[in-house]
């Protein structure tokens, strides 16, 4: 019957063989950038509206802490990840050298994806199984934005679901000040960076006169 065998222990070598040169930890918890595109890291979460699960990605900058994209969508699939990665990339303009962190989620896995990475020459970097702390910044971007917004409105439809994780980013980017960015906007921070490429002496706050663009976990 031209019928073959195959060894039930086939993926699991795969795996195994694979493992350390695809899902190294690059990052290490190094939370200090010192530019920007040099670092982004990622990660997805669910929100419960009404009967229905909605599941937002979001890309950050670790340099500034600036969420450089973002995509909700009802099914938490590659598609998710893929599209915000290329949201980004447009957005920030393909930058080159870049490292990529994420947890070991299937869909930061995926083949897609990570095909997405190698085209456009960036390094894979994965927290380790059951670490949040490697993820942190991610990590606590999701618990501000449902601490300070989602978890305070009562949801009334889709759209207006949409519109707020729109319109907190917005404000999370330009107007919500940021202790590691020397109390910067995430906006504010790269700004003033580029003053400082340019030789501009940065105009900084009052209580603030110096900034070294040093930032921490």
């Amino acid at each position: 019957m031209n019928l073959q065998s195959i060894s039930r222990t086939s993926k699991r070598e795969y795996q195994k063989r694979i493992g350390s040169t695809r899902r190294q930890n690059i990052l290490q918890r190094k939370f200090n950038v010192s530019e920007p595109n040099r670092v982004w890291v990622s990660d997805t979460t669910c929100f419960q509206v009404k009967d229905r699960y909605y599941f937002i990605c979001v890309i950050i900058d670790l340099f500034s802490r600036k969420v450089v994209a973002h995509s909700i969508s009802k099914k938490h699939s590659t598609c998710l990840t893929t599209s915000t990665l290329q949201h980004a990339l447009e957005e920030r303009e393909h930058p080159r050298q870049l490292t990529f962190h994420s947890d070991q989620g299937v869909q930061y896995r995926s083949k897609a994806f990570q095909m997405l990475l190698h085209v456009n020459k960036i390094v894979q970097s994965f927290s380790r199984t059951g670490r949040p702390h490697d993820n942190a910044v991610a990590e606590a971007f999701f618990a501000s934005l449902k601490k300070e917004e989602l978890y305070r409105i009562n949801f009334k439809s889709e759209r207006e679901f949409y519109e707020c994780v729109d319109n907190y980013i917005i404000f999370y980017n330009r107007e919500r000040s940021h202790t590691t960015l020397a109390y910067q906007t995430p906006e504010k921070f790269e700004d003033l960076f580029k003053q400082k490429r340019k030789g501009i002496r940065p105009k900084l706050d009052k209580e603030f006169e110096t900034c070294d663009f040093e930032v921490s976990d």
